[in-house]
């Protein structure tokens, strides 16, 4: 984890791509930006995780940023989110584990309940039963990493005395995140999470009302500051206002037309909605233009204590040559303004 009054600015590559796309070359482009981040000296990757994506082919996280850490360097290596409910929570624990002893200790989990019906329907998962599964099996994974001995009869998952043998490297365990929503959501995250991974689909206002429900739901149950303050956005660079626009409008507008579809403006929120016209959509919550456009969006955010901006450029479809040089001027231009910027105390 980065030193208290460091910023840091990583990338969100979840590996989607229109089903007609081929697989190993979208894989080798994914893994382009990934060397390119790297070189020119981005802190972290992240990738995300659906299953049934309908609309986008869509890549497991866990063999992908497996395959990433292999081309990452130093760069923190984590998913953006894994979907703990459905998920067995020792099969979580150990695989985990494992990525994490790949990454050599340089990883974050990041858990969420996810808000797709279909994918809690594939794993027999009644919707009533989420949170319950979600927080069970999150006390789970932290007792089992931090070398503990667990034990719970629960309906999806008996232990008597379980221990992991094969621990993570970090001590006492990764950073646990917990990506959310909804308020309620937010306020779970605060309680069971080292940080709340903050979603890119929600308008800078109600991010920062959802903030201080954080700080609060904190401060209530005695607990300090989180450990990180990671923000998740939409960004797209380019040397013009209108070729960004050009370049990222395209692409973004059938992303959100396909969240719309799938259901996620559903559990946002504050009413929001998905179904609009592009410029309404945009505003207050996509950040596109040159660098110094990019720089101001996203230096509005330090005094509100971001610490780790994780900034997905590539949405399926992207041309890879811009994908590759919005990352070089994000890299080159932006992550060095943001990281010489010191945040202010919340």
């Amino acid at each position: 984890m980065a030193e208290p009054g460091t910023v840091r600015v990583g990338l969100h590559l979840t590996h989607q791509r229109r089903p007609e796309q081929d697989p190993v070359t979208t894989l080798d482009e994914q893994l382009g930006l990934v060397r390119l981040a790297r070189d020119e000296g981005l802190d972290s990757v992240f990738a995300g995780q659906h299953h049934l994506a309908e609309s986008f082919a869509h890549i497991q996280p866990l063999p992908w940023l497996a395959r990433l850490a292999a081309e990452a360097g130093e760069m923190t290596v984590g998913t953006g989110c894994h979907l703990l409910a459905v998920h067995n929570p020792v099969d979580t624990a150990e695989a985990y584990a494992s990525l994490d002893v790949v990454c050599r200790g340089r990883s974050v989990l990041a858990v969420g309940l996810g808000y797709r019906e279909e994918e809690y329907a594939a794993f027999g998962v009644p919707a009533r039963e989420k949170v319950r599964r979600f927080t069970e099996n999150l006390a789970i994974v932290d007792a089992l990493w931090r070398g503990e001995s667990v034990t719970r009869d629960l309906p999806w998952t008996r232990l008597d005395g379980a221990r992991l043998v094969q621990r993570p490297v970090a001590r006492p365990r990764p950073p646990i995140w917990i990506t959310a929503n909804a308020d309620n959501a937010v306020r779970r995250a605060a309680r069971l999470a080292d940080a709340w991974m903050i979603n890119p689909h929600a308008t800078a206002a109600t991010v920062r009302r959802q903030l201080e429900l954080f700080d609060a739901e904190r401060a209530e149950h005695g607990l300090g500051p989180a450990g990180a303050r990671p923000l998740m956005r939409e960004v797209f660079c380019a040397d013009t206002r209108e070729q960004a626009l050009e370049r990222a409008r395209p692409y973004l507008e059938s992303k959100y037309a396909v969240y719309a579809d799938w259901g996620q403006d559903r559990v946002m929120p504050d009413r929001e909605s998905f179904r609009m016209g592009f410029e309404e959509l945009a505003d207050d919550r996509f950040v596109i233009g040159t660098p110094d456009d990019c720089t101001a969006a996203l230096s509005g955010w330090l005094d509100l204590g971001i610490d780790h901006f994780v900034l997905r450029t590539d949405w399926p479809g992207t041309p890879v040559e811009h994908a590759r040089r919005s990352v070089e001027l994000l890299a080159r231009e932006v992550a060095p303004a943001l990281r010489s910027s010191v945040p202010q105390s919340v």
